[in-house]
């Protein structure tokens, strides 16, 4: 039996790194209102609260559901999707291009890898949200650039990162 609506659980569950950062910000403010080592342990852990919140708030707005088709695992630089039709795996180091294509339904993360097909990822598979992380590590990519476009569901294939060849410079 529980006390807590299944909505409620699932809201606290898509912004719980803000909700920590709250907490460690209220208590940081609560610290640094005192004395000696306490304020400036207080002043710190303020800091620490505001990086949570910012990093709590992307991370809340990347996950935009459950109970997609399939499975996504991340496990030492692989992207891995295991799905009901199609799967595969996919070395971060070796992506190409990630692309963001909403002409399916749910929205579809196409991860380009030379010499493959691209891994299609549904958005709202299971275990989605550890992408955010992956494409996080990816050098150049713009996450208020990839939050946007993935809020607003484009109609057609967005590009969201592309490596860039040093030989072209």
């Amino acid at each position: 039996m529980t006390f807590i609506r299944p909505e409620a659980r699932a809201a606290v569950a898509q912004w719980r790194e803000a909700l920590v950062g709250g907490v460690v910000l209220l208590l940081g403010l609560w610290w640094a209102s005192g004395f000696g080592v306490m304020k400036w342990l207080g002043i710190g852990l303020v800091a620490v609260g505001a990086v949570l919140i910012v990093s709590g708030l992307q991370r809340g707005r990347f996950r935009i559901g459950k109970g997609g088709p399939g499975v996504v695992q991340v496990d030492e630089g692989e992207v891995a999707y295991f799905g009901p039709l199609n799967g595969g795996s996919v070395a971060i180091r070796s992506l190409s291009r990630v692309v963001l294509d909403g002409r399916s339904q749910p929205a579809v993360w196409a991860l380009y890898q030379p010499g493959q097909a691209p891994l299609q990822i549904p958005v709202n598979a299971e275990g989605s949200d550890t992408l955010f992380d992956a494409f996080a590590s990816l050098e150049g990519i713009r996450t208020e650039h990839m939050l946007a476009k993935l809020k607003a569901t484009p109609d057609q294939p967005v590009v969201i990162w592309a490596k860039s060849d040093p030989r072209l410079h």
